[in-house]
């Protein structure tokens, strides 16, 4: 495709060389760059791609898309320069891409938790609904019976808009996406055209790359402020900033709530370890999923399907049959009837409403084990917050790693020690090898007491110095309940 017509209607700030270049692909990375490239010069937040324009030029490219034009250039390349380059980089994938997002229904799901709940269900119930799907999610991207590993909750706009376009050409219609905040704030979503955006909920995280929580705010509000006319915008009324997000959207204001007048309205008649029984707009459905959180992605997966115009009553027909996505709230029972849970929950609210369920469902003489760690590098001012969580809900805790990532695992776990009220300190203990500290949970349990393993969920590695070793706190539950002789 020609330079001049993947930069159709986008604003630059100068050209210089021939539009007529012939472009094969775009890419960021300059290791990547060959004859045909366009090397899109990205400032990060560890490296500017800026530094590697000489790099790509080298290599072949084609032309250059920057912020700052290079003193020194080379006339058999053309130089692009535009005020944002990585807003713009989305624009031109969609350009070079031929637009795809347009050609389908493209759902977008933000908030600090439930993300991946709700586009997985989103997903689950419209190939049950008899369409072809694909989905872009924390877990995995996929495209119908087609699994392709994610590396971030949002990938980066070419990719997104390469994986679109296999989409399309495997005839999909909807598309199921989390956008996270990071992607919001790093215009990884900058060209898209969503029919249709989700908010769960806003929580304490993430604050490491924010700053503050306004930040944090603002950056989710900053994906509905993008949306058109011609989306949806629904969101969850029962938080107190649900509202605060369709402030300055343009799409149409949709609300649904457990709690208030909404458009789509939902009640929790019953909660058990073996699902949920709701009133939905005054229909009454039982569900596999489990939790008053749950009530919420499914509130607001119903909302949606009907805002995409399905039919009420076979939305709530195929969702009462969805299972929980992997790592959610996902049951690991042993012979002797210990209920252990393995769970995502990897910020203070997540936690509170996974312990909160188990609390509420457990039987009086049953006890709840908590294991729990929280990742490196990542926001520290939750690590005290979650150990006086998990305290306050659970009969024993078991404080341990997670991804320690490139931090200390027990610098880490000296932070979460903080927040352990002085009351709990004799039911709470540390074991840094996150392996022993689930075998050691398993060995206080008793038949019929409940185990939570928090914060992976459905990650199948644990991140140490860079890198990652297998480990799946699914297997390693059950493991331990085999060796126990409880399995």
């Amino acid at each position: 495709m020609q330079l001049k017509n993947i930069l159709y209607k986008i604003p630059l700030l100068a050209t210089a060389g021939s539009m007529e270049a012939d472009i094969t692909n775009l890419t960021m990375d300059s290791r990547k760059v060959g004859p045909g490239s366009l090397f899109v010069a990205v400032r990060g937040t560890l490296t500017d791609g800026h530094n590697f324009i000489d790099k790509a030029v080298e290599q072949g490219a084609s032309a250059i898309l920057c912020e700052e034009l290079p003193t020194k250039t080379n006339p058999a390349v053309t130089y692009v320069q535009a005020q944002n380059s990585a807003r713009t980089m989305g624009l031109v994938a969609a350009n070079f891409y031929g637009q795809p997002s347009q050609k389908l229904k493209l759902v977008g799901v933000t908030g600090t938790n439930g993300k991946t709940s709700v586009a997985t269900l989103l997903f689950r119930l419209f190939r049950g609904l008899g369409y072809r799907c694909g989905l872009l999610s924390t877990v995995q991207n996929q495209i119908d019976d087609q699994v392709i590993p994610a590396t971030h909750t949002t990938p980066d706009v070419i990719t997104t808009n390469q994986l679109l376009t296999q989409m399309l050409a495997h005839g999909c219609t909807h598309v199921f996406m989390e956008v996270s905040s990071h992607a919001v704030v790093q215009e990884r979503i900058a060209g898209l055209t969503f029919a249709g955006g989700i908010f769960t909920n806003i929580t304490h995280d993430h604050l490491d790359f924010h700053g503050t929580f306004d930040n944090y705010i603002r950056a989710k509000k900053g994906f509905f402020d993008q949306l058109p006319a011609s989306a949806f915008a629904l969101t969850n009324v029962d938080d107190k900033r649900g509202l605060v997000m369709l402030q300055n959207t343009a799409a149409l204001k949709e609300s649904y709530s457990l709690q208030t007048l909404a458009t789509f309205k939902g009640k929790i008649i019953a909660d058990s370890l073996f699902g949920l029984n709701m009133l939905v707009d005054d229909q009454e459905v039982w569900f596999k999923l489990i939790g008053r959180f749950n009530g919420y992605n499914l509130l607001s997966v119903y909302g949606a399907a009907v805002l995409l115009g399905e039919d009420p009553a076979e939305v709530l027909t195929l969702l009462s049959g969805i299972t929980p996505p992997p790592g959610r709230f996902e049951q690991v029972v042993s012979d002797s009837r210990i209920v252990g849970i393995v769970d995502y929950a990897h910020t203070p609210d997540a936690l509170q409403n996974v312990l909160e369920t188990i609390a509420g469902l457990r039987q009086a003489n049953e006890q709840i084990i908590t294991v729990v760690g929280c990742g490196g590098n990542r926001d520290a001012a939750k690590r005290p917050i979650m150990a006086e969580i998990a305290c306050r809900f659970s009969n024993r805790v078991i404080l341990t790693s997670d991804n320690p990532r490139n931090e200390d695992p027990m610098a880490i776990l000296e932070q979460m020690q903080a927040g352990i009220p002085p009351v709990d300190t004799k039911k709470t203990l540390t074991i840094e090898d996150r392996r022993d500290a689930i075998q050691r949970a398993v060995s206080l349990a008793r038949p019929h007491d409940i185990i939570l393993v928090a914060g992976k969920g459905h990650e199948t590695y644990q991140e140490i110095k860079g890198i990652k070793h297998d480990f799946d706190d699914r297997a390693v539950l059950r493991e331990a309940f085999a060796n126990a002789g409880n399995q």
